[in-house]
Parts: C-alpha cells; structure tokens; sequence
C-alpha cells in the first residue's frame, strides 16, 4: 500500500491483568483506502477497534491516528479526535426511542453549533446517500435489520469523518442488504475521501469491496495482503477461513478427555 499512512499501529501489546490480548500488532491504514480486520471471535479484532477509538490504553506500544498517539491525548485532545471518526456499531446500535431523523441529526446537535435548518438539509443529504430519505419520520422498531443498519450508516458519516470504523456490519443481514451495505461501505469511503476499517467474519463480501485485509488470530497478525494475494494464500488457517473448511488449523472438537472414556463414565 503506498499511499501515506492515516493509522499506525507499531508493535501494540494489550493484556487484561496478566491475559495477552493483542501480541506485537503492527499495521498500516493509508489515507482513502479500505482495510478489513477478519479472524475468529475472540482474536482481539474488536478489541483493536477500541484501542484506536481511545477507550483502551496499550500495554505496550501505540496507535497514532493523523500523527498523533492516541493514548498521550488529554481528555479534551481524544474529544476532538473522536469528532473526527465515525464508528458503526454491531447491528447498528440505534437510538431507540429516537426517530430517524433523530439519530442521524443526534452527532450535528452535540457537536457543532450547525442551525437547525441547516441540520435539517445534512440530515436529508445523508439519509439519501443511503437510500432512505423516506423513512426520516419511522421510529428504528418500524424499519428492517437492512434499514436499521443504513440508518446507522447514514449516522456514522453524518460529521464527515476522515475514519470510519466498522464492527461486524454484515451480521444477521440477508444477502441483498448485505450487498447494499457493502456497496454503501465503498461509496461512502470514496465520496467522503475516508479512511475506513472493517471488523468482519464475512469473508466473500468483505475482499470484493476492501484493498487490503489483515487477518488475525490469537492477537497476533497470521496473514496480510490484498484480496487477491489472500483468495490465493496457501497458509494452511488463511485458506480455511477464507473457504469455510472444517478440517485444519481450526479444530471442530474444542479439547477434551478421551472420548471412550467419557461414553463409560456414570454419575
């Protein structure tokens, strides 16, 4: 990847107490590109997204975003770089007792000091980008898994962000949201001139949109490349994950005794 970098993450290290979460991450988001994190649950992908968003300090290591290291802000400094992210929650996170309209407009009115009017116009142009400027009235309870989730996209790039930040934005989508919302996720980066990361385990829509993946196992990097140097990677956990193998690296049976003898025993 050569254009300059937006993100880096140099030799970050996270552990809970003494658990190891993430071990000698080091990656790179170019300024308009878009990354995908894929891996296993519980690899520490999430976990990653929390580090760079600021909610979590390294044990060792760091994050800079726009050149600067995320876990040396102040309070006021990590504010105002938050301003500057977008973030789209798994299934969407709505505000529930909030309209449409509401949740889109909700980052405009806490943020900037935009008048309404001009809120009004912003908040049509977003829900429009995603095809849903006719729902601005609905409550979240009166729109499908689809909408709700384009909703929630609209409000994620409602402040223009310069990166955008995606956890598992596929999950329980049927297949011709999913393919909305994974076009909705290019456009919007390239219209916007965003950088934006995508959490997934969707590995077939996640390589037709991304330019780079980075996957992840144990907290710790097993595979990079582009979609087509990871459709064509003969490492033995890369290749399993990408075809939904059920034989390799990845074992069926989590670990257990011996299985005859724990057909014989009786309480």
């Amino acid at each position: 990847m050569s254009s300059s970098p937006l993100v880096e993450i140099r030799d970050l290290n996270f552990a809970y107490d003494k658990r190891p979460v993430l071990e000698k991450i080091n990656m790179v988001f170019p300024k308009g590109k878009l990354i995908a994190i894929m891996g296993l649950s519980g690899c520490g992908k999430t976990t990653l997204l929390r580090h760079i968003g600021g909610a979590l300090k390294p044990t060792k290591g760091y994050i800079k975003v726009a050149g600067q290291v995320i876990h040396e802000l102040d309070q006021d400094g990590l504010y105002a770089m938050r301003r500057k992210m977008g973030m789209l929650f798994q299934f969407g996170a709505l505000f529930t007792d909030m309209s449409v309209y509401d949740n889109v407009a909700f980052q405009m009115r806490e943020h900037t000091n935009l008048p309404e009017e001009l809120i009004h116009d912003l908040v049509m142009m977003k829900l429009h980008a995603v095809g849903l400027r006719g729902t601005h009235d609905l409550m979240p309870s009166e729109l499908s898994g689809g909408m709700a989730r384009r909703v929630a996209l609209a409000r994620t790039v409602a402040l223009d962000p310069m990166l955008i930040m995606y956890d598992e934005p596929f999950a329980g989508l049927d297949p011709i949201s999913l393919t909305v919302v994974g076009d909705l996720i290019r456009r919007l980066n390239d219209a916007l001139g965003a950088t934006s990361v995508v959490v997934t385990h969707d590995v077939q829509e996640s390589l037709k949109i991304v330019d780079y993946v980075y996957f992840m196992a144990n907290g710790v990097i097993m595979a990079e490349g582009t979609p087509d140097e990871i459709r064509a990677s003969d490492r033995d956990f890369v290749h399993q994950f990408v075809h939904g193998e059920m034989d390799g690296p990845v074992p069926f049976h989590y670990p257990g005794g011996d299985y005859r003898q724990d057909l014989s025993l009786r309480v």
